[in-house]
């Protein structure tokens, strides 16, 4: 729905002259988030410099920031000034991360096909996997002469209900399925869910908890839910959030499925993975930013995200959690990483995990301290906790305190925004298919690992026309080594599109088909500037005569550059 009264970010896309518009009413059938502060939250209102005050042709009084040339309806207080200032040097850094995109081409040739990996084992004699002229997978059962899509080894699985908590089944190397039972760290073959075995007098299985293997295991699901063919998103730069919502919300769940194909109008290059990863980038950017009210950080010194109870302040903020569940399930589905995370206990509200006190801990460490206090005294010499007792009606000690405490703390004003986002998450991926991870497990798969291993790059990276002992590569290392971390994330990203590295680390990076290491290929002249296949993890690095050349042409392409045009 559209709303005349709602503000929006930068709308006059220029700077603030006396002759600049106000906030502008929105086109018919757009929907405009606001960047505004929590209004529980509004200390004094001020009018700090360098704000003016104005007011537009119908009366109404708005505000225009001569310094971000923006404009909004909220009056500013020193409280939000800190907070933009916060936000405009964040996003000043994400703008130099993203400019080394304009040199980037696609080469859809030189893409090698991996082989797949398939947890399930060998299929049953007589059958036989094919895959159809759409990329579609089916099954040949050539002693019968039939196909099907299921596959024989999981048929009837995906309806089945899901396993209790902390239960995974996995698969023998001949294809028979096992339970792990990570609670008490065993494994059976009988299904807990239904007492039956599948397989009698079977070896013991040693309990194992392989993250590696759940991560390769929910892979293995995601493309037996996967839709075949694709699905085209046009975005703008400029209006990344709005056009993103947009039609996301139109399609439907199975679509979101299927294979992305990402456009941003004006740029040339192929989406062979790469252009999605920039665009999960730079949308989960937007939509997870606390200017938008959605969310907020954890705390003082805590930037992880949670749901921030004052998103009322935009009426159809429920409609955009519905969003942001889909897109963050999209997210884990096709194996993208976002910018910023969520609160531990946020993942743990994902998994359906309960939770802990230890979990206030980084997010309220006061009220932490409180919590832990109250556990630790005899509540029979203090009337106050008596009252307490009385409040909540119970007549259990201390522990069941907190729990009321702990969930009150983490629950109190987002339950209609929770069951929003799980509402559009389960639409795209059913928890269930989550279950036997855990929370630092699932910010791992979401978010990938942040320090930079050298050794690790360097251990796990090929060469095409240049050997391990070339100038170039020594002189390239060396630049790599003189880096400070920071850089080394931005040439990451102008090669791989992305700055995040997937569970295990560069023998693990992703490219259009598989797993693909990191490459640098003999390519041009010695005045040509160094280019990147994002969907292939590969550096095209020209043969530089000296050391100082390749660091000033490789220094210019990942700090210069923007955009998927060739050079």
């Amino acid at each position: 729905s559209s709303r005349s009264d709602t503000p929006v970010r930068n709308p006059t896309g220029g700077g603030a002259p006396e002759s600049s518009p106000a906030p502008t009413v929105e086109q018919p059938g757009r929907t405009s988030l606001s960047v505004v502060p929590a209004p529980s939250r509004i200390p004094s209102m001020v009018n700090p410099c360098p704000w003016e005050r104005r007011v537009d042709p119908m009366g109404r009084v708005y505000f225009v920031d001569h310094i971000s040339r923006t404009t909004t309806w909220q009056r500013p207080t020193m409280e939000t000034v800190r907070n933009y200032e916060q936000w405009q040097h964040q996003r000043s850094q994400l703008q130099g991360a993203m400019q080394q995109f304009n040199q980037r081409f696609i080469d859809q040739a030189s893409a090698t096909q991996n082989k797949e990996f398939d947890p399930l084992g060998p299929l049953p004699h007589g059958w036989e996997k094919r895959t159809d002229s759409n990329g579609r997978v089916y099954f040949v059962h050539h002693s019968t002469r039939t196909t099907q899509w299921e596959d024989p080894r999981t048929q009837g699985l995906l309806n089945e209900k899901p396993l209790p908590e902390g239960w995974e089944m996995r698969f023998t190397v001949d294809g028979i399925p096992y339970f792990v039972d990570h609670t008490h760290r065993t494994t059976t073959y009988i299904d807990p869910r239904t007492g039956k075995s599948s397989l009698e007098n079977g070896p013991q299985i040693t309990y194992v908890r392989d993250f590696k293997a759940k991560v390769q295991y929910f892979r293995f699901w995601c493309q037996q839910l996967a839709m075949p063919q694709h699905i085209k998103i046009t975005v703008s730069r400029k209006t990344l959030f709005e056009d993103s919502f947009q039609q996301i919300m139109s399609f439907s769940s199975q679509d979101l499925r299927r294979r992305l194909w990402i456009i941003f109008p004006g740029e040339e290059g192929l989406d062979y993975g790469g252009v999605a990863r920039e665009w999960f980038f730079l949308l989960s950017h937007e939509v997870l930013n606390p200017m938008y009210c959605l969310f907020e950080y954890a705390g003082k010194d805590n930037y992880c995200l949670q749901i921030n109870p004052a998103s009322y302040i935009n009426p159809d903020h429920l409609k955009y959690f519905r969003f942001i569940g889909r897109f963050i399930a999209m997210a884990l589905f096709h194996g993208k990483f976002i910018d910023t995370g969520f609160s531990l206990p946020f993942y743990k509200r994902i998994l359906n995990k309960p939770l802990a006190l230890k979990d206030l801990e980084s997010i309220d460490p006061e009220f932490y301290n409180s919590l832990i206090w109250i556990k630790s005294v005899n509540i029979c010499c203090y009337s106050f906790l008596k009252c307490l007792l009385s409040l909540f009606c119970v007549r259990s000690p201390q522990i069941i305190v907190c729990g009321y405490f702990l969930s009150w703390r983490l629950s109190r004003g987002v339950e209609e925004q929770t069951q929003a986002f799980f509402e559009g998450f389960n639409e795209v991926l059913p928890q269930q298919y989550l279950q036997y991870f855990d929370a630092k497990e699932l910010e791992v798969m979401l978010c990938g690992m942040q320090e930079i291993d050298l050794n690790d790059w360097q251990r796990n990276s090929i060469y095409r026309h240049y050997t391990a002992t070339s100038k170039q590569i020594l002189w390239f290392w060396q630049f790599i080594k003189e880096m400070d971390n920071e850089k080394r994330m931005r040439l990451l990203q102008f090669v791989s599109g992305t700055c995040r590295l997937p569970v295990g680390g560069f023998a693990d990076l992703m490219g259009s088909n598989g797993p693909q290491k990191f490459c640098i290929e003999k390519v041009g002249k010695e005045n040509w500037l160094p280019r990147s296949h994002t969907c292939f993890n590969r550096l095209d690095l020209p043969p530089y005569r000296s050391y100082e050349q390749l660091k000033e042409k490789l220094m210019f392409a990942i700090e210069e550059t923007e955009g998927f045009g060739q050079e």
